[in-house]
Parts: C-alpha cells; sequence; structure tokens
C-alpha cells in the first residue's frame, strides 16, 4: 500500500516557484553533487507495477501491467471519475490546448507534460496541483511524450533542445543542459520524445530532424556519458556479442560526389522511448527509417540496407557500447519506421524459457527477438519481394511466420456494404479499375505500365503489385499497406504476465508512396481512416482476439493492462475503455470530452486503486476534427466527481473526419453551374501547368456541396473550355465506394448525375488516381414548428447508484409528419452541449408519426440541467418519394 507524501503550493507559491525558474534558466553542469542513485518509488524491471506506475512504459520493460486487482470485472460497474483537473488552468495559466503524452506516478502523485511543453505534479487522491514548472526563459517543447523520475528529480524536455531536471519535490529546476557528444557532435533535435532514468542515468532521445542519437546523461548533474546514433559516422565499425565486426556505414552506398553521406545525414531517428533490460545491463531502443538522398520514398542514392534504420539495437546501459541489431526492413522506401517502444519479457516457448523483446509497429509486425543476442525466437523468414531497379530494392523483406495485419489491400467490389473491408483500397490505384459490374478488376496499360521496364517480380508471383507490402514504387504513386500511418505506428503495446497476450493498437490507412509526395506519402483521399486493437499470444505469435473499435489506434492510443485481467484504453474520440484482456469484449466506456493520443495509468493510495488518464487531443490521423482538451481524469470505484452540466462524463467530442478529407473549401453548386472539371488544376486558368492535372486537387472544384435533386455536369475540358491549353488525355470520374457512376470521358465530353439521396460521394480519375473530388449532397433541414413532443416532458436522468453507470432508460420523443410523409432514414436528436448528433437508438413509424427513443445514458453528458431545448431530426420522403430533412425543437426539464 502506497501512502501519500506530497507538498502543495498555493497560488502564491506557484507564482514564486515560477519567479525563480526565471532566473535560474540557464544551462549549467555540475550544479550538484553526485550522489547513489536513488530509483523512484515503485521502480521494476519487468516486475508488474504495484501502488506506483514512475516510467511511462509502467515498469522499465515497457509492460504497461500493473499487478493491482482491485478493480474486477466485477465491480467495474462501479468505476467513476474521482476529480478532473484542467492542466492549463493552473497557474501559470495558459491557452493551451492537446498533448500526447502518458503520466508516471510516483508515491501517490501523478508526473504529467502539459498542453503547454511544461510538467506539473498533481496529487493522486484530490486531483490538486502540487506544482507547475511552466514558460523558462528558454521556451518548451509543446509536443511531448513523458518524463521520468529518479534521483528525487522529474526529467523532462524543454526549448533549445534541452534535457531538463526539476526537484521532485517543488518543480525547482536544478539543472539544464543542451547535450553534444564527447568531440562537440550535433545530437539532434531533443524535444518530444519520453526521457527514462534508470541507476543514475537519463536517457534521452531526439528525432524530427535529418539525423538524431540516443544520449546518456548523468542524472546528478546532466553531463554527457555517450549517444549512439542511427544513421552511422562513415567508416565506424561495430562488434556484436558474437564477435562479428561490420562497418553500418557500408551499408548506405558511396559518399557522393558532391560529399553528402546519406548516412549523416539520412534520417534513422529514435521516435520512441526506449525500454532497459536490467537484468542483462542493456538499453534497447529502436530506430525510424532512412529519408535521405534525395527522400524517404527516393532511394536512388543510398543503396544497401540503411543500417540501423528501421533496427532495434542493444547497448550497454552504461557505456553505450554496441551489443546487437535487428533490422525489421531493409532499405525502406515507404516511411514504415518499426519505433513504437519496445516491450520486453520473460516468456515460454516451446517448453524453454526465453528472454524476449517485442518489436515492430507499422509494418503490422511483431517480431520476437533474443534479448541475449538480438536473433528471432519466432519464425521469421527472408521473403522475396518485388523489386524496382531504380530503387535499388532488396529482394528480400524478414517476415515473422504469423502475421498481425493483412498483407494487401482489399480490392472489394463497388457498391455492397460501406465501408466494406476495413483494409478496402480506393479505386484506379495500383491499375484496379471498375468494370461494368463494379468489380476491380487489374488494367495492365493503366498508368502503372510506366514502371514495368524497372521492375523484377519475385517467382510465383501476380506479376503485377496488387498493395501489398513493400510494393516498390518510384514516379507513379502505388498504394500499399499498411503505411506510414498505420499498423501500430507510435502507441506502444501491453504485456500481460496473467493471459500472456500481447496487446497491440492500429490503424488502418493504407498509403500511396511515390517520389516527392508530402508527409512520406499520400493517404488515399476518400479512404476510411479506422483501426481497433488485437491481442496475440506472446509464446506462439497467433491472435487470439482482435476488436476492430473504429477509430485509428496507432497514434498514442496504448493499452494497460491489469492482473485482474482489464485492458484499458483511451479513443481519439474523447472515450476511455474498460476491455476483458481475455476476449476484447468493451465492459465499460466513459467518455472524457476530448480526445485521447496517452496511455492510461493505474495506482493506488490508501488501498484504493486509481485509473488516470489525460484527455488533451491531438490530431493524427484527423487533423482539426479532433476536439483538443487539457484534462487530466482520475477514476475510483464509487468515484463522485460531476461536471458542470451535472453529469459525471463529459460532452461528446465533435464528429471526427474518418474519410481522408478533399483539399479546398466547399462550394456552393449554384455558383460554378453545378459542374466539376475533370485532371485540371485550376477552374479558369488557360495554361500548360493546368492541364491533365495529376495533383490531389486536380479536380475542379474539389468539393462541391449541392442539395438533394441536383443534377451535376462532369466535363473533361476540351478546346471549347480551354482554347489554348485543353486536356488532351481521357479522364474518368469513378464514384466510390457506392459506385455511383463510373465513366470515361474524352476531352470535350461530358457526363451528368442526378443525386437523389444526400451523402459525401468520392469520386477519382483512372487516367491518374492521385486527382480526387467530393460531391457533398445536402438537405436543408425544414422546421416543423409544433412537431415534436417528448414524453414525458420531464427528463430524469438520476442514478440509482449515483454514478453514471447507473443512468438507463431510454428518451422517448414523439414526431408528427404532414400527410403523404413516410420515415426514410437517420432520426437523430441535437443537444446543446456537443456538435455530436446522436442517433435513434429505435424508431417506430406510424401514419403520420414518428416515434424516436434515445438512449438516456448517450444523452445525459450532453444536456444541462433545468430547462432546455432539444431538437429531432429525420430524413423523411415526401408524397413524391423525393427525400427531405424535417426538423422540430422542443422544450424540457431536465433533472440529474
Amino acid at each position: 500500500m502506497r501512502k501519500r507524501l506530497t507538498t502543495r503550493l498555493g497560488t502564491a507559491g506557484i507564482g514564486a516557484l515560477v519567479a525563480v525558474l526565471a532566473i535560474t534558466a540557464s544551462p549549467a553542469y555540475g550544479l550538484t553533487t553526485p550522489a547513489e542513485p536513488v530509483p523512484p518509488a515503485g521502480l521494476t524491471g519487468l516486475e508488474p507495477t504495484g501502488a506506483d506506475m514512475p516510467t511511462v512504459g509502467g515498469n522499465l520493460g515497457n509492460q504497461h501491467y500493473s499487478g493491482l486487482t482491485e478493480i474486477t470485472q466485477q465491480n467495474l460497474k462501479d468505476l467513476a471519475p474521482a476529480w478532473r483537473t484542467h492542466l492549463s488552468a493552473v497557474a501559470p495559466a495558459s491557452t493551451n490546448l492537446g498533448q500526447q503524452t502518458t503520466p508516471i506516478v510516483v508515491d501517490g502523485v501523478i508526473y504529467v507534460d502539459t498542453p503547454s511543453g511544461g510538467v506539473i505534479a498533481v496529487d493522486g487522491v484530490t486531483g490538486d496541483a502540487i506544482w507547475k514548472w511552466d514558460k523558462p526563459a528558454y521556451g518548451t517543447s509543446t509536443t511531448r511524450r513523458g518524463v521520468s523520475a529518479g534521483d528525487g528529480k522529474i526529467f523532462t524536455l524543454a526549448g533549445g533542445n534541452r534535457v531538463v531536471a526539476l526537484d521532485q519535490a517543488t518543480g525547482a529546476e536544478v539543472w539544464a543542459v543542451q547535450p553534444t557528444g564527447a568531440n562537440g557532435e550535433d545530437l539532434g533535435r531533443v524535444g518530444k520524445v519520453a526521457t527514462v532514468y534508470y541507476d543514475g542515468v537519463v536517457y534521452a532521445h531526439a528525432a524530427d530532424g535529418d539525423r538524431g542519437a540516443v544520449v546518456a546523461l548523468d542524472a546528478s548533474d546532466g553531463h554527457y556519458l555517450w549517444h549512439f546514433f542511427g544513421g552511422p559516422k562513415r567508416g565506424e565499425l561495430f562488434t556484436g556479442l558474437d564477435g562479428v565486426t561490420f562497418d553500418a556505414s557500408a551499408t548506405w552506398g558511396p559518399v557522393q560526389a558532391d560529399g553528402t553521406d546519406c548516412a549523416e545525414e539520412g534520417g534513422a531517428t529514435s521516435w520512441m522511448h526506449g525500454a532497459v533490460d536490467t537484468e542483462l545491463g542493456s538499453y534497447i531502443m529502436t530506430f525510424g527509417n532512412a529519408r535521405s538522398c534525395t527522400s524517404s520514398q527516393n532511394a536512388s542514392g543510398r543503396p544497401g540496407d540503411n543500417l540501423f534504420s528501421d533496427t532495434m539495437v542493444a547497448v550497454d546501459a552504461r557505456t553505450g557500447t554496441f551489443k546487437w541489431h535487428y533490422q525489421s526492413i531493409h532499405h525502406d522506401v515507404w516511411d514504415m519506421d518499426n519505433v513504437h517502444p519496445p516491450t520486453l519479457a520473460d516468456i515460454t516457448v516451446d517448453g524453454e524459457e526465453r528472454k524476449v523483446a517485442f518489436y515492430g509497429s507499422k509494418s503490422g509486425h511483431q517480431f520476437v527477438i533474443d534479448r541475449t543476442n538480438g536473433k528471432p525466437v519466432l519464425p521469421v523468414t527472408e521473403q522475396p519481394v518485388i523489386t524496382d531497379s531504380r530503387q535499388h530494392n532488396t529482394a528480400t523483406q524478414p517476415m515473422p511466420q504469423t502475421r498481425l495485419l493483412p498483407d494487401c489491400v482489399v480490392w472489394e467490389k463497388l457498391g455492397g456494404d460501406i465501408p466494406g473491408n476495413p483494409w478496402r483500397g480506393v479505386p484506379n490505384y495500383n491499375g484496379y479499375q471498375a468494370d461494368a459490374e463494379g468489380d476491380l478488376v487489374f488494367n495492365p496499360d493503366s498508368y502503372v505500365s510506366v514502371d514495368e521496364p524497372f521492375l523484377t517480380y519475385p517467382a510465383g508471383s501476380s506479376g503485377h503489385r496488387e498493395g501489398c507490402l513493400y510494393d516498390p514504387q518510384f514516379e507513379a504513386p502505388i498504394l500499399s499497406t499498411t503505411s506510414q500511418n498505420g499498423g501500430g505506428d507510435w502507441s506502444n503495446n501491453s504485456y500481460s504476465q496473467s493471459t500472456n497476450l500481447v496487446y497491440f493498437p492500429y490503424g488502418t490507412n493504407p498509403v500511396a508512396h511515390y517520389d516527392g509526395a508530402a508527409a512520406n506519402g499520400l493517404r488515399a483521399i476518400g479512404q476510411y481512416q479506422t483501426g481497433g486493437i488485437l491481442a496475440y499470444d506472446a509464446s506462439t505469435g497467433e491472435v487470439a482476439w482482435r476488436n476492430h473499435l473504429g477509430t485509428d489506434m496507432s497514434h498514442g492510443q496504448g493499452p494497460l493492462t491489469t492482473a485482474s485481467d482489464l485492458l484499458f484504453v483511451g479513443q481519439i474520440d474523447g472515450r476511455v475503455l474498460a476491455m476483458d484482456a481475455a476476449t476484447g469484449d468493451v465492459l465499460w466506456e466513459f467518455q472524457t470530452g476530448s480526445g485521447i493520443s496517452g496511455a492510461p495509468v493505474t495506482y493506488e493510495v490508501d488501498g484504493e486503486q486509481y485509473v488516470a488518464v489525460i484527455a488533451a487531443g491531438s490530431t493524427n490521423p484527423y487533423g482539426a476534427s479532433v476536439t483538443q482538451g487539457d484534462s487530466l481524469w482520475s477514476f475510483k470505484l464509487g468515484g463522485d466527481y460531476k461536471t458542470e452540466s451535472g453529469s459525471q462524463e463529459g460532452p461528446d467530442t465533435a464528429p471526427l473526419t474518418i474519410r481522408r478529407p478533399v483539399g479546398g473549401t466547399a462550394v456552393e453548386g449554384s455558383t460554378v453551374g453545378n459542374t466539376v472539371l475533370l485532371a485540371r488544376s485550376n477552374r479558369t486558368a488557360d495554361d500548360a501547368a493546368s492541364r491533365d492535372s495529376v495533383s490531389q486537387n486536380g479536380m475542379q472544384p474539389t468539393h462541391l456541396r449541392v442539395p438533394v435533386g441536383t443534377t451535376v455536369t462532369f466535363r473533361n475540358p476540351g478546346a471549347e473550355t480551354f482554347p489554348n491549353f485543353p486536356n488532351l488525355k481521357a479522364h474518368c470520374a469513378t464514384q466510390f465506394f457506392e459506385g455511383e457512376f463510373n465513366v470515361k470521358l474524352q476531352p470535350g465530353e461530358t457526363y451528368q448525375h442526378t443525386f437523389t439521396r444526400a451523402g459525401e460521394y468520392f469520386f477519382n480519375d483512372c487516367t491518374d488516381p492521385r486527382p480526387t473530388g467530393k460531391i457533398e449532397v445536402y438537405l436543408a433541414p425544414q422546421d416543423q414548428p409544433g412537431a415534436l413532443s417528448f414524453t414525458p416532458g420531464t427528463l430524469r436522468f438520476g442514478s440509482g447508484t449515483g454514478l453514471f453507470t447507473g443512468v438507463n432508460g431510454n428518451v422517448s420523443a414523439h414526431f408528427e409528419l404532414p400527410a403523404g410523409y413516410t420515415y426514410d432514414s437517420d432520426a437523430v436528436l441535437v443537444t446543446p452541449l456537443t456538435k455530436s448528433l446522436i442517433d435513434a437508438s429505435k424508431v417506430t413509424a406510424n401514419k403520420n408519426r414518428i416515434i424516436v427513443q434515445f438512449d438516456a445514458a448517450e444523452v445525459d453528458n450532453n444536456v444541462p440541467t433545468g430547462e432546455t431545448t432539444l431538437t429531432v431530426r429525420v430524413n423523411v420522403l415526401n408524397a413524391a418519394g423525393v427525400q427531405e430533412q424535417l426538423s422540430s425543437t422542443a422544450t424540457v426539464t431536465v433533472v440529474k
């Protein structure tokens, strides 16, 4: 049992602390006398965490596994919020929102990055701020992923590539350094990745820049100990535990004629924190993709495997001496870095005890690697792959025998179930074009034919690129899975010592790669960006269960498991879930009110178990549609915290833009004659640069808004439109995934389509799939005063248990329809506290009336107490069978 030991600062105390920080902000060495290392309370190697969770990985092996068992599947219904703290509101206050961090807990105190890039200490029982460090003179580093603790200090990152140590009790700055190598080497941009503390050493990782190292610093004063670059210095030799010596720089090709060394400007940075193998004395780290000479997707200037890109490396934790490495992808041209924090465990494989590291993320693989020698424990084979001679692709890639995610995108027939298979490919990519029945069939004469002279296919292959892992590309866009935004990306795994399962969050986001593609690849516009979580057997690699929850979970949505076989995980839509760790079933959920991009933690104080999570939002992969925030929530059995609305939950977040959006602002169809010009990058320019466009905005306009019933004209503009520079090629308008239309037009030809139902209709071009447009077909709500009534008019959301889980029943509304109208679809409730619409749980259609029911638990947190207005919208068919939307508003009294 852990009891609290905290020191609180009042408002005056916090202000005084800020003043102290302002005058102690300069970098310093040797400000403290080195002493024997003092680990934070509860620090473990591979043992489950207990009362505390003092690292962002839970334990030093990044297992995110707790031995606490007070919260169980049997009493989960009693889990409710104990408190909520708005981190930005604590002095020194800011207006910042958003953060990608995971908290740590030491002696019942939570330490976490703030949205502005500072650090705050919060009492784990009350949620009161103890201290806050923010706005030092040299600035903060905003996007952050966690702090560490040790020797009575909290270690963080700040502006100007600084590593900073704060006094754990007061938040006062102890030291701040800008680490450089022993010979003055620039170690890269230290400013994002969580720090790790072990045995008097602080490990910091550089990311974002052209080259970045992992650097070890002395925790007492921040002085440099050692560093390790993912891109090696020319001629640098490494000798592993096996006694083999090799020149890693030789795997990057020769130095270029202008003196450029691809290895030394090539990325291969370490985006996430490492793991400490306390038994073997190793620090295990992962390095990302190569992205030099000339880009991440053009490797023509860097032949070879490009070590240590896409590689897990083990070094001596004290000295940095190289031990072993395992490369998961040779010569990466897809930005497929496998960089999530390595997870360590001792497991049994074929009756033998093995010390392993679980490794791999974006690829959708998991390699199970022996920590003693860097060799695979579960079978891996070098599988032959398609190669492009211009790219110097390697002839094989390492593939685990058991795959977690599909190897290839699915070319599903247009129409049918929408959205269909989660790995569904957008038509026209890779030459997969719709035939008369809507089947996507490979066309060898499509745009992909330009690559054929350079491609070599393995024996037994289909003879074309199917959208599979490691399909090569050069100048033409080739869609493949997973992607730089798919697989596991940078979400942590969890390993449960109870179930022997590894929990792997993932995203589905196929990407088209080509030289010059922005952001390391084009996420195909119009595709559904979804995801979920799966569990696999640590000893065999076999998937035990998969729950495709529907939102991307590869961007910080890391799981936490407990010895009571619960799995806690956050969602970018603001929900915290508790799942059955053995089956993947969702048992409990709570709406925090803002997106979650970090892992939950659990801890115990005075015999009570808590679960905490920061809900601050992010952007990946849903951009500005993600609800940002600054809330740190903590839950316990019987928690009695209530929000301003009188509910325990926050309001639903704004709707996520699940489909990859088109660019450009919406254009009303009436302003452009309800006409779309195909393959033009500019609607009015009569110049060579605009015609036969292959740009993503090569449909003009890219986003057209029209009311239901509008006829839209699709035109391949010829000389009658642009006399000087008409389009010269045939172009398509292929609508996906519903398959509403698919036409190929010669220059000067048009096609007209009348849209009879509301919805979003994406379409692209068969000549080159990148130009993509969207027709937004809408219904203007027609107000029906007095048509809506709620029965009863007073909505009571009381709970028999006093907890949000005890809110049950339905909200029932009666909606009177005009004579001759019938219910069609999409009955929703519009509430005051959220932009999200609440879907009806049941609709009963009677003559001239519908009875609409909504789940009371879904409504509760989206309405305030007292008198309020609610609106119901429904899609109907009028007497002529034309779709319309009716809306009506009523006043109700809400009691909670």
